[in-house]
């Protein structure tokens, strides 16, 4: 198979996750390889390259480690590796990912035999992987960057936090789009804010934005309910609620809106900048958006990786440039990165491929 036959075998095993993928057709997968290599025929055929021509060689065989609670990403993950023709070894979760079995049940034969999965790491992988690709915990990263030797391609994904900015809405008219930004996936991903950011446009407006935001989060869980949650997930939220409900008691710089009878949502605000560790499963902090949030928010500052904005000008990503995320977005857009997206600032194809010239002899003619 060439690229272009590649592409369209993965741009059909793909439409059935297109809630979780977006729009995943051949010409997307193409676009991308030309944003990145310069042409989507450069893996296949040498291409003119200044006084030279070059081509793109990807990695023989690529190992990825994925988490259980991004299945979009892990879909991302192999996607791009089939994309370059490489061979996919797939460290899943334990229990597995029945999105990514499904997947590759849709792929002809010949890209299925490229990817083999288990869920216990063979030792054996290691020593076959040109690059490995991993997605985790900041420890989890850490491990298994350890274990690369100077000739593999390492891409490591580790914990990201992200967060919405609106500067200016004067009739809540982005309450909605951030419902969804909060809700989707149930904030298991990078992308998932935890925060929003709001302009005190007047006096009081974050706190009359956190509750126009209770409503809008209460009407997208209607249409789109949470996922499960563990009785450890639920203790979490029930103890961060009674938490705050105890301060918004006493203290009129606090409030707290509560969703569903099984902890479906939770909006909180609060007059601080810090960034909180949020529960995740549709827990939201809003709070007013302090002069320079970079300085304001604490450690967080360090692995933002989207920021959503609203409304979504050059200007504001200007003026929020030292947060440093990977996206700037829409607000409502923050979970649908295009194929072309530097997730956590990497260019993922380009990142693992090497590069072989050819300079023909002066005078030669092909």
């Amino acid at each position: 198979m060439n690229t272009a036959q590649r592409a369209t075998a993965i741009a059909k095993a793909a439409e059935p996750f297109r809630a979780l993928l977006g729009p995943t057709t051949a010409a997307d997968l193409l676009a991308w390889l030309r944003a990145e290599l310069g042409s989507s025929e450069v893996l296949d055929r040498w291409i003119d390259h200044g006084m030279a021509k070059t081509k793109a060689v990807a990695p023989g065989t690529i190992l990825h480690v994925v988490s259980g609670n991004t299945p979009h990403a892990a879909l991302q993950s192999i996607i791009g590796g089939l994309l370059l023709g490489s061979r996919n070894l797939v460290k899943l979760p334990r229990g597995g990912l029945i999105e990514l079995d499904e997947f590759v049940s849709g792929l002809p034969d010949t890209l299925r035999a490229t990817v083999e999965m288990a869920e216990v790491l063979p030792s054996a992988w290691f020593a076959l992987a040109g690059a490995l690709i991993v997605y985790g915990s900041d420890e989890t990263t850490a491990h298994f960057r350890t274990l690369v030797s100077p000739s593999q391609v390492f891409v490591g994904h580790g914990h990201k936090a992200s967060l919405g900015i609106i500067w200016d809405d004067p009739k809540f008219a982005s309450c909605d789009p951030a419902a969804r930004d909060a809700s989707l996936f149930d904030q298991q991903g990078c992308l998932s804010p935890q925060v929003f950011y709001v302009r005190e446009s007047r006096p009081g407006f974050a706190r009359a934005y956190a509750e126009k935001l209770s409503s809008a989060m209460d009407r997208f869980n209607r249409s789109h309910p949470r996922g499960s949650i563990t009785v450890a997930e639920q203790a979490e939220i029930a103890n961060l609620r009674a938490a705050y409900r105890f301060r918004a008691a006493g203290d009129l710089r606090v409030a707290l809106w509560e969703g569903g009878g099984n902890m479906d949502w939770t909006v909180v605000y609060e007059e601080d900048a810090w960034f909180p560790a949020s529960t995740l499963n549709r827990v939201i902090f809003v709070k007013p958006l302090p002069e320079d949030p970079a300085a304001s928010i604490g450690p967080a500052a360090a692995h933002v990786g989207a920021v959503g904005l609203f409304p979504c000008t050059e200007e504001l990503a200007e003026r929020f440039a030292s947060l440093c995320p990977s996206r700037f977005c829409l607000l409502g857009r923050m979970q649908d990165p295009p194929w072309t997206w530097h997730n956590g600032g990497v260019a993922r194809l380009v990142s693992l491929v090497k590069w072989v010239d050819f300079e023909p002899p002066s005078g030669l003619t092909a």
